[in-house]
């Protein structure tokens, strides 16, 4: 496996400040984030270490992209865009996916040939109108990533945290069960997983069993961990927002079994890109601390992936 960060944690770095930390801490790749200019709608989206409509029309900084990484010997794993494809507000949802397909162009552009998203849901509409607007949205997006040898990894995320997200999230392919229907669906081999465990623990999933089943599927992986408040939990109950019984966390600081899900990963001879995700409030308050966590977190994982 190559282990790499998502660049959204350096939400205050340039490219090349980006670039240069994840070299110097000796990793492989960087997942790197690419939403568009004009700021954040929430915490770790806005940010922008490549702006994809540059590399799509500026050779120079297409090739400028590409020998910067490669002088300091560091893969692209995937380019990142997490919207909301399906928002109810249709404004919205056209701009992102312009955006996305622009990503999706990029990362073509830039030898990465994958792109990493989410697949949105419209928050105010039950899972069968849901599924019916996926039939309307997604077939072209993937026929577009198709076309440019793009694969798309969807991140199973709820995005469902706080009243702002209630009731149903902003991410429809969140469960192995949604997952099978929207593969059904759309069979594309282009259109795969972008796995991140700790999304399973808060909803209470299992999150080695899939690894199995969808072991094609599985085109990157995230490293994150979720703490699960049992004590919040016996108080507010599951029906709760999340955010009041689970905490996001370091890897090693949460409840996701590291062994278990990397000896699985293994298991189905996964040897791509696994990126650590920071989102931990813990970390947040200077630059300094997230840097240690980033390196707190990378030394963790190292014990399960060389």
């Amino acid at each position: 496996m190559k282990l790499g960060i998502l660049t959204a944690i350096f939400d205050d770095f340039t490219f090349e400040e980006a670039v240069d930390t994840a070299a110097e801490m000796g990793f492989c790749c960087i997942e790197a984030a690419c939403w568009p200019a004009g700021g954040a709608e929430r915490r770790y989206a806005g940010v922008s270490h490549i702006d994809v409509e540059k590399v799509i029309e500026d050779e120079t900084y297409r090739k400028y992209i590409l020998d910067y990484t490669a002088q300091k010997g560091i893969e692209i794993s995937a380019l990142a865009y997490y919207p909301n494809t399906m928002d109810g507000d249709l404004e919205k949802r056209a701009a992102n996916i312009a955006h996305l397909k622009k990503v999706i162009k990029a990362s073509a552009l830039l030898g990465a040939n994958l792109t990493n998203t989410f697949i949105g849901r419209d928050q105010n509409k039950n899972l069968e109108d849901n599924l019916k607007l996926f039939d309307e949205i997604w077939p072209d997006i993937i026929k577009y990533a198709e076309e440019n040898n793009v694969k798309i990894g969807i991140e199973n995320c709820p995005m469902l945290f706080g009243p702002d997200q209630w009731p149903g999230g902003q991410n429809l392919m969140c469960t192995p069960v949604i997952w099978r229907e929207l593969f059904r669906r759309i069979p594309s081999p282009n259109f795969g997983l972008n796995f991140d465990p700790s999304h399973f623990v808060w909803q209470h999933l299992d999150y080695i069993r899939p690894i199995y089943e969808f072991k094609d599927r599985m085109f990157h992986i995230h490293f994150k961990d979720i703490k699960l408040c049992e004590d919040k939990l016996a108080e507010y109950g599951s029906l709760a927002y999340p955010l009041d019984y689970m905490i996001p966390k370091l890897p090693g600081l949460g409840d996701v079994d590291w062994g278990k899900f990397v000896s699985a990963l293994t298991d189905i001879g996964y040897d791509g890109y696994a990126c650590i995700e920071i989102e931990d409030k813990a970390f947040e308050s200077s630059r300094e601390k997230v840097l240690k966590s980033v390196e707190q977190s990378k030394r963790y994982m190292e014990q399960f992936v060389s």
